[in-house]
């Protein structure tokens, strides 16, 4: 009968549990949501968030709604200007969230009328079955009442803990409050907003003159941890006040998320919400972009790529439990293909990010990440470097290279290693970071 006892008081705590995961107390009454966790700030993170610039077309307002976790702002709202066209980048998961498959069914269309962007963390509302696409359709509605819009125009975004039901009625009961605020300079709280474990908001702006005109682009991310990008990472959203029809802005962004996102990893694993949204509401009065080989589109592009690689190094260095960022270079593979297998390989080993993190210069396990990488490799023609430090060669460890200086190297918060495959003109680049304790203790109590 005892034994009985137990397990009926252990089934409550779990149905307890349950529910105020769920939004609801034992009695059904709204449950207040736990506080967020709070971590420290990377070691690698900037020194403080940018001054980003006024973009002309956009306002932004956040909201603390109370999706998972109390005390923090977790729902943001970019209203976007008539006209202003927008691209999308997105997850190729296969199991790819509701908000994410609303957006590749939207992106594209016609830039009648204006448009608006809301995202909510703490929630994913990913694996949630048609319940997800519900709560998608009616988030998109609201805010599409609330600002006049067409619901088609309404692009929303989650992040945060799969397989949850997103407790939509939280954020449509936001509404009022962000309409209210709506201001040209609330980007920073709109970078806060969009954080799970990231340990700081994430921005970067680039400026670029065309024919006279200064053009203006600004960009948040967040990202911390499932980084091993598809298509661009976690949640990206970037602004510009250039005029460029929606054809070019949709080529240009997917060439350069291949450059810049597709590039960083942290652990290996894509996540289902992956989403790299752009907006060009032409405010700045340049003429339009309609041809990306022009020398404007040309100069346009490279300012693009500057705000986007920034932000992707900024993932990176915010991995979670991250104390290195490591760049991996692979030159001189037979294929492209070949190079990036390599470079993956590399990023992703453990075995290669635990030395990192170890501070051990175990070459031996770069070694290992190429041979298994799949690609073209001759072990006596293969070159590894740390840094500038020629570590290996010709099939053997380098005559003057010594441990010494190997370990001294590993010391630093930046790291670059190199390989030389030795076969053709073939080169890649990643960026990742070291694997830790840490990364570990914040994946191992995620959902608690």
């Amino acid at each position: 009968m005892g034994d009985r006892k137990k397990q009926v008081k252990t089934l409550k705590k779990k149905v307890a549990k349950l529910k105020s995961q769920l939004g609801a107390g034992e009695d059904g009454a709204a449950a207040q949501p736990p506080a967020a966790k709070k971590h420290a700030v990377s070691p690698l993170a900037p020194a403080a968030f940018p001054d980003l610039p006024r973009i002309g077309g956009v306002r932004f307002a956040s909201a603390a709604a109370g999706v998972r976790y109390a005390g923090r702002t977790d729902v943001t709202l970019m209203e976007l200007a008539a006209g202003s066209t927008l691209a999308g980048v997105f997850t190729r998961s296969s199991t790819r969230s509701a908000a994410v498959l609303d957006c590749q069914a939207k992106i594209g269309g016609a830039a009648d009328g204006g448009a608006a962007i809301l995202v909510n963390s703490g929630n994913a509302n990913a694996f949630t079955g048609a319940a997800g696409g519900a709560s998608v359709d009616l988030i998109a509605e609201a805010v599409a009442k609330s600002l006049g819009l067409d619901a088609a125009r309404v692009f929303t975004s989650s992040t945060g803990v799969i397989g949850e039901p997103l407790p939509d009625q939280k954020i449509t009961r936001a509404l009022d409050s962000l309409k209210a605020g709506l201001n040209a300079d609330g980007i920073a709280d709109a970078a806060r907003a969009i954080m799970t474990t990231d340990t700081f908001p994430k921005g970067a702006a680039a400026q670029v003159e065309l024919d006279g005109t200064t053009v203006r682009i600004a960009g948040i991310a967040k990202g911390s941890g499932m980084i091993a990008p598809d298509m661009a990472t976690m949640l990206v959203y970037i602004f510009t006040d250039a005029a460029v029809a929606q054809p070019a802005l949709q080529r240009m962004l997917g060439q350069l998320a291949d450059e810049t996102f597709n590039c960083i990893t942290v652990d290996s694993d894509t996540s289902t919400s992956d989403t790299l949204l752009m907006a060009a509401t032409g405010a700045s009065g340049a003429a339009p972009i309609t041809d990306l080989r022009g020398t404007g589109a040309k100069a346009f592009r490279e300012a693009l790529r500057t705000v986007m690689l920034d932000l992707a190094h900024q993932v990176v260095r915010d991995g979670e439990g991250a104390t290195k960022f490591v760049e991996v270079r692979v030159t001189g593979a037979a294929a492209d293909a070949d190079a990036r297998k390599v470079a993956s390989a590399i990023a992703n080993s453990p075995l290669v990010k635990t030395a990192v993190a170890g501070e051990d210069p175990n070459w031996g396990r770069i070694v290992m990440a190429v041979g298994k990488s799949g690609a073209q490799a001759d072990r006596d023609r293969l070159t590894i470097r740390l840094g500038d430090l020629v570590v290996a060669e010709n099939g053997w460890r380098a005559p003057d290279y010594t441990e010494q200086a190997g370990a001294e190297y590993m010391k630093r918060s930046d790291l670059v290693i190199g390989v030389d495959l030795g076969l053709g003109s073939a080169a890649a680049t990643m960026w990742t970071c070291d694997l830790t304790a840490r990364y570990i203790e914040i994946n191992a109590d995620y959902r608690s």
